[in-house]
């Protein structure tokens, strides 16, 4: 009875692989982080940042949905890829606009909060 041979990805692939998924996370982190203290922002504002908060709030969560919607899409995507190399262009062409994605948005994000903070500052 002849054995099938098993296929093993290349340990340069998985560490590649890793490292984009990795890059990803910590981009994510970044991002949660800035969401998160949006968040703060809000239970913690006066009534004049209350509309700057929110803004941010619908803002962040206007992100994770875009965000979520782009994870589902690559899953979709790489359930159709017919071999090896296919997904591994996949997976990097998707942690490249992912990162690039988090870091424009950990940018704005990063805007509105300091302008919602300038707007609360009191005037004297």
């Amino acid at each position: 009875m002849a054995q099938n041979p098993q296929f093993e990805i290349p340990a340069p692939v998985r560490d590649l692989a890793e490292r984009n998924v990795e890059q990803a996370h910590q981009a994510y982190a970044q991002f949660m982080d800035a969401a998160r203290k949006a968040q703060e922002m809000v239970a913690h504002s006066s009534e004049v940042m209350t509309t700057s908060a929110r803004d941010v709030q619908d803002r962040a969560m206007r992100y994770t949905a875009a965000n979520i919607e782009a994870s589902f899409a690559f899953a979709r995507d790489l359930a159709r890829v017919r071999d090896l190399k296919e997904a591994f262009e996949l997976q990097q062409s998707f942690a490249k606009k992912q990162m690039e994605a988090y870091a424009t948005q950990a940018q704005e994000l990063t805007g509105l909060m300091a302008a919602a903070a300038e707007k609360s500052r009191p005037r004297g």
